[in-house]
This record gives C-alpha cells, structure tokens and sequence, in this order.
C-alpha cells in the first residue's frame, strides 16, 4: 500500500466519519430513540452505538473490501490494513446528554497506526492524524502543551472496570501529591485528543481497548505527545494501558501511573 493509497482512504472516510456524526447525532439528545441498555458496571449502550457502527462497517466494506473492521460492538478480525472503530466513544456521556463524545476511526497497516480520525459533533470538532503529516483539530495545526511542571499540569486519568477501583484511587493519589490537578472526563478518544490540543497535560488509563484510542494515538503522537507502545502484545485484541503526555511530563506520569 503506498502513499496514495492511504489518502484515498483519508479522505474517503474523513467522509463517511462525518456522514456518521450527523447519523449520531440524530440521537443525541433524544430519550425516545436511544433506548438505552447496559452491557456491565457502567458499560452503557444505545441504539446510536449499533446504528453509527453498522453503517462504518457497511461503507467502508464497500469502498475497501480488501481492509478488515474492527469495532466495538460487532468485533472483528485484525490484518495487514484494519480499521478500529469505536461508534461512540463515552457512550454514558452520550446517553446522559453531555457533549463530551466522538467517533472514532483509525487506521493500522501492518500494525502501525496510520491515520487518525475524531468527530465529535456535539462539540463541533473534527480532528485528523496521519502518520508524518501531523495533527489538526478543524483543519488547523494542533501541538501539546509544552508543559514541564507537574505542580502546574491536568492529568486526565481513565478509569476501567477491568481494573480494581483501589489501583485506580491509588494512582489518583499519587498524581494529588505529585502536584497534578486531576480529572476524568468519560471518554478516552476524546482525552488523547485534549493531550494533543493542549486542553490537557497527560492522559493515562490502566486499561483500555484498542478501539479507544486507535485513531487518538495517531492524533496525539502527530500533535508531538509520547505515547507508550499501546499495540505491543495482543493490545489489538486484548487491550493495553495508555500513556499519552507532553514529552516533559511523561516520565513523570509513568511513575505515577506505574505505566511503562
């Protein structure tokens, strides 16, 4: 797959993720259409999360048959050209009506992500990763903050229900007394994507499904953030911690977050 390739993809589903965002957002804010289910302890479910990812699959399916779709709901099988799509990422977020939620689609060629993209609609952003081409949040340049102090620093700090509740207050802890000011927004695209505009300083989750933060990574890692190696492994498939800080702040984050 060369260069031109992979813009055919960009924009093609640049597109399609917009078409989506307006499918999503016909939802949004509407109790009579969301009928809401829950998959586990705070897994929320909506008809919006089926509907977006049925038509991602469909479209992209058509456009690229030779590419495999992995998405939140329906799965999927991993290959040399994988797109990893989350329909609505901080789906409680979108059921309660708080605008902090996005779709996310990312691109993996030989398991290294590619290109990035972010809607959130409710928020009226759109951002866009490519490898070696940088990041941009409604198509201008984004970058990380620069930051160097912990003491001045918002730290994002995802929380799973994979993970024992006590290794997550734990981990809090230790970024109170680091200095960091400490915050959990409900949506793990969206805050790599807060790390990569500036919004925020660090973002770090013991747990996380690749499906979160597949285009995110691009998004961040573009916008000059460190990101651990979140696909090492079976992180594909399995999951991964996430690190993702301004590049001053990242050995610090570690420790925090005992994240290599």
């Amino acid at each position: 797959m060369n260069a031109h390739d992979l813009d055919l993809r960009q924009a093609a589903v640049l597109g399609l993720a917009q078409e989506a965002a307006r499918l999503a957002m016909g939802y949004f804010g509407r109790s009579d259409r969301l009928a809401i289910s829950m998959k586990g302890e705070q897994d929320w479910l909506t008809a919006a999360d089926g509907a977006v990812e049925a038509f991602l699959r469909e479209r992209i399916g058509a456009l690229f048959p030779q590419d495999t779709v992995i998405g939140e709901e329906g799965g999927g099988e991993a290959s040399d050209a994988v797109w990893i799509i989350d329909p609505i990422d901080g789906t409680a977020n979108f059921a309660r009506g708080d605008r902090n939620w996005c779709i996310s689609i990312g691109f993996l060629l030989k398991r290294r992500p590619e290109i990035g993209i972010v809607v959130a609609p409710a928020l009226d952003e759109t951002y866009l990763g490519r490898r070696g081409r940088g990041a941009t949040r409604n198509g201008e340049a984004i970058t990380v903050s620069g930051e160097t102090q912990m003491s001045r620093a918002c730290i994002e700090l995802g929380w799973s229900t994979r993970i024992p509740k006590a290794d997550y207050v734990a981990g809090v802890a230790r970024g109170l007394a680091a200095g960091a000011s400490i915050k959990r927004c409900g949506s793990g695209t969206m805050g790599l994507c807060n790390v990569a505009n500036g919004r925020t300083d660090g973002y770090a989750e013991l747990h996380i499904n690749a499906w979160d933060v597949a285009a995110a990574i691009v998004i961040a890692g573009e916008a000059g953030a460190e990101i651990n190696d979140f696909f090492a492994g079976d992180g594909i498939s399995k999951g991964n911690p996430i690190l993702c800080a301004t590049p001053a702040l990242a050995g610090e984050l570690r420790a925090i977050t005992g994240i290599p």
